[in-house]
């Protein structure tokens, strides 16, 4: 995935996020929960584009 797309993502997820944040009327603690899932959710696919998970998956918690 070339960086350009990468931003386009990062972009077109932001502006969503602020439309919903701001035409769609919800309490301020859903909102909250879902700007977090949101931005968690875009961490762990850059994290997999960049491959630090992709790395990781050998490793185990436990016996």
């Amino acid at each position: 995935m070339s960086l350009i797309s990468i931003v386009v993502v990062l972009i077109v997820v932001g502006v969503l996020l602020w439309l919903v944040n701001t035409y769609i009327p919800m309490d301020g603690k859903i909102k909250s929960i879902l700007n977090a899932v949101v931005v968690i959710a875009v961490v762990i696919w850059l994290l997999q584009v960049f491959g630090v998970i992709g790395s990781l998956g050998g490793i185990r918690v436990g016996r």
